[in-house]
Order: C-alpha cells, then structure tokens, then sequence
C-alpha cells in the first residue's frame, strides 16, 4: 500500500469545557503550519517539561509489540530474524485456553529492533517501533521511566510504566494482569488513591479498556450477560487510545488467512524473515479477539453486495477454507508433529484437541466483544475517559469479498481489490471493488472501528455517535505502525498529558 506522504492533516474535535485550555493551546501551536513541516515538539513543551506533579502514565504497546524470550535459555524468540531452533510462535492447542502456555515470557517494550545479527555485529537496517513514543515522554515532557518493582519514592508523579505482556495470549488475562500490577504498584508507591494514565497503542487499547471495566474479574461462562462494574478505574484515569481496533479489524481475519510481518507497511520496506506465521496466529486467541465484532463484521459476495455470514461459527470457516484449521495438509502435519520435539507446543496434542480449542477460541473472542461493548447506564458519565488518535488517510480494509470458483470448486476470500467479473459477465472496476472493500483508516484500523461508531445506539460522547465515552479525537495522515511515530500526533497527545497536574 503507498504512503500518503505529500503533507499532513491535523483535525482537532473540541470535546468539551473542561479541556478546552488545553485545546487552545494545541490549536495555537499548530497555526502557520504548511506541507511537509511538524511541530517543534521540545519548543512548544520547553514550560510543560520543568513543570513537576504530572500525572503518572502507564505505556501499554500493541500486538508484537513486546519482546518474548525463552526463560529457560534466555534467547530472544521474538523479534527476531530467523526462526528459533527451539520454540515457535505458535502456543499449544487445546479447548483449556488459560492452561495453554509454552516456555516465552514478555520481557519488555520493543523499542527499537536490529533484524541483522551476526555474533556481536549487527547488519540491516535498525526499526524503531516505540522509540520516539517513549523519547517523546522523556525529552520533550520531562517523565522518567519508573521500575514497576522497585519504584522511586516519587514515582507517583512525572513517571511512566511500560507494561510488557505476551500479546499472543487472550486479552481478558493480560488485562487481568495489568490491574493486579496496578494496584501491586500503588501499595509499592504508599499510594492507595493513585490512578494513572495510559497510553496504549493498538491492541493495548482493548487490553487498557477491559481493565478499566472490569478490573481483575474474568469474563462470566455460558451466556450470563456482562455488565461493567469500572473495578479498574481505581487506578485508571484516563485512557488515550492510538489506533485502537474498538470494533474490531478485518485486517486481523486477513492475519488468520495470511500471517503477518511485524515491519510490513515501514517506511524503510524492511520484511522480519521470523514473521507471525498464519499456523502461528491460528494459535493466539488475542488475534481473534482483534476480528471484527458481530455487528460491524462486513462481508460482500461477487456483486458486491452484503453477504450474511456468521464470522464466529466454526462451520462458516470450514466452508470458506479460512485460515489452516480445515486444510487437510495442515491437519497432517499438526497430527505428525505431535511428537516432533522440534515443535513442542503440538506434542500429544490430538485433531479433536484442536477443533475443540478453535469453537473454544471463536466463542472467547466473542464475549470478549460483548464485555468491551456492554453498556452500563448506571455510569453516566463513565468513570474513565478515553481519548482517540488515529489515521484516516489510508485505504483500510473492512469488507472482505467472497467467490465463488467453480471451475475447482472452491470458494475464494479477497482481501485485496481487484477487478471482478459477476457471474452474469459484468465487470467492476478495481476502484470500484476498492471503494466497496475499503473504509478511510490507517491501513490496518479504520476510521470507524477507532471511533466505535457501530458499538450501539446509546451515544455517550458529545462528540461522535458512539457508544463510547470519548471526549477527544485526533486523525493525522500516518500508517498504523506509525502512528505513535507522528510528531502531529504526539504534540495532541502530549498536551492532554501534561496539561493535568496530581492534586
């Protein structure tokens, strides 16, 4: 997909009264601003940076985003460049979705990646990931990074938390996770009252957005409805969302089909020769849980038009072939593997292993869904707010289209546009089939799955028709692995941060 790099588009929503010094002044730095040109980030905060009593902030980073390593060897599996001659990406396959865990551990953020290594000599070119997200923090504003463990006494205040978690794992336990160090935190920091900030990106969002609703409590079984308790917003605050999925991403179904390259989309075109395999992502409940939500799940059949499909029902993705859970050469292989100590995740596992965790695993994601869009009319205005921050410039996948091939008898899943023939010998054109496909986004989230535009009818901004409690938005022209790059971006974000001192 080409970038869009002729100039930059900022788009400021003024939410309301209560931020709107802080708005004036970002309004302010942008004026004068041509083509080609970005604020003047250490300038604009010179006053911001020594003002001391900032808000501690918590950094949450999306999928792939932290560095996983072996505990027992200590190597790096990911990111890598080559594959592990010991572990795979890939977690074990069973109907038991907690117990399925492997020898990786989350380590840290990645900042930045060097995907050349030869002994202590590094080749290619290096890829910042959340590089100049955390610097932006440190240089331009004046927080410090804080040790979760062993934190400052007054790590309370001007300090930031990188929260590492292993994203292959279901959403509900890392959020689980992050409130029990939350609190864990504040009994280290004598601070019972303390609530943070967060700043996630990506997946984070829905990681940051579950702890805050729900706290430590997991999702109900069966099919007893879910209603928030915002058991998280004791030590949450606010939650700046950048490139949040809120309902969802078909980007992330074309993972399933097709796997994924972490450094796919950078400006420098580098490719990860360890990439997310579709085997591997097959395995990662948290991938799944980025689909689509029920109702904003979008399907076209070979004219284009809506095609009826349930994205959460096993059968449906046997029919079509998606992704390797009914391709036959992929099932011999998982039944081969199971006593391949080369692939110990699969040992002893069995097919009726693996269909069980796959209805296991579409039925969590779906619920997962569900807890992130109940609504708790009791909570008017909820107790956490959320800010957004995206892209809005780039042709964002949203509606897969589907054919039918009848010369081998076999259904086709596009992804990617291009021309059609209906089956009555008309033709559309591949700017037609791209409008039809594609929404406005940053190339993997769109627009509307940002802003949660479908999640209901109860509208709880006063800003946007959404169900959501946002209170602010920022759209800039930027990919997604980008996104927390872009200096525009960053100067919107930074302002809220610094402009809300601890009482």
């Amino acid at each position: 997909m080409k970038e869009k790099r002729d100039g930059w588009e900022r788009r400021t929503f003024i939410p309301q009264l209560s931020v709107l010094i802080s708005l004036l002044l970002l309004l302010s730095t942008g004026a004068g601003c041509g083509p080609r040109r970005t604020p003047d980030l250490e300038r604009i905060f010179e006053t911001a940076r020594a003002r001391e009593g900032k808000r501690p902030v918590i950094v949450i980073p999306g999928i792939l985003g932290s560095q996983l390593i072996n505990r027992r060897t200590g190597e790096v599996v990911w990111p890598s460049v080559f594959r592990s001659s010991e572990d795979g990406l890939s977690l074990p396959t069973t109907p038991d979705l907690e117990a399925n865990r492997d020898e990786l551990d989350a380590a840290k953020i990645i900042s930045s990646a060097q995907f050349g290594r030869v002994g202590t000599r590094a080749f290619g070119p290096e890829v910042y990931v959340y590089y100049e997200l955390l610097q932006a923090l440190q240089k331009y504003v004046g927080y410090r990074e804080g040790n979760w463990d062993a934190p400052a006494p007054d790590g309370d205040r001007d300090t930031f938390y990188v929260f590492a978690y292993d994203w292959r794992r279901d959403n509900v336990e890392s959020a689980r996770l992050l409130v029990r160090r939350i609190e864990e935190l504040k009994r280290r920091l004598n601070r019972p009252d303390l609530r943070f900030n967060i700043l996630a990106h990506s997946m984070g969002g829905l990681v940051a957005r579950y702890a805050a609703m729900y706290g430590d409590t997991d999702l109900p079984t069966g099919d007893a409805p879910t209603r928030p308790t915002w058991a998280g917003a004791s030590g949450i605050n606010k939650i700046f969302m950048i490139g949040t999925p809120n309902e969802g991403s078909a980007e992330a179904f074309s993972t399933l089909l097709e796997g994924y390259s972490v450094t796919e989309g950078l400006r420098r075109r580098v490719r990860l020769l360890n990439k997310l395999s579709r085997e591997d992502a097959l395995t990662a409940p948290s991938i799944f849980q980025l689909l689509p939500h029920r109702h904003a799940a979008r399907f076209l059949d070979e004219h284009l038009q809506p095609l009826e499909l349930d994205l959460y029902d096993p059968a449906v993705w046997k029919l079509y072939g998606w992704s390797p859970i009914s391709e036959a050469g992929f099932r011999e292989r998982f039944v081969q593997r199971k006593t391949d100590t080369e692939d110990p995740p699969h040992e002893g596992a069995t097919l009726e292993e693996l269909d069980a965790y796959f209805v296991a695993v579409l039925a969590r994601a779906r619920r997962f869904h569900e807890a992130l869009d109940a609504n708790d009319r009791a909570s008017n205005p909820p107790p956490v707010t959320l800010f957004a921050f995206g892209g809005d410039c780039e042709e964002t996948l949203a509606a897969p289209v589907i054919l039918r091939d009848e010369r081998r008898g076999r259904w086709l899943t596009l992804t990617r546009p291009r021309p059609l023939r209906t089956p009555d010998g008309r033709r559309i054109s591949r700017t037609d089939v791209t409008r039809a496909m594609y929404g406005p986004g940053d190339g993997r989230v769109t627009r509307q799955s940002l802003l949660g535009e479908e999640l209901g009818p109860e509208r709880r901004s006063l800003l946007f028709n959404s169900a959501l409690p946002i209170a602010y938005a920022t759209f800039v022209c930027d990919l997604h692995s980008e996104l927390q790059k872009n200096k525009t971006l960053q100067d919107n974000a930074l302002t809220l941060l610094v402009s809300e001192l601890m009482k």
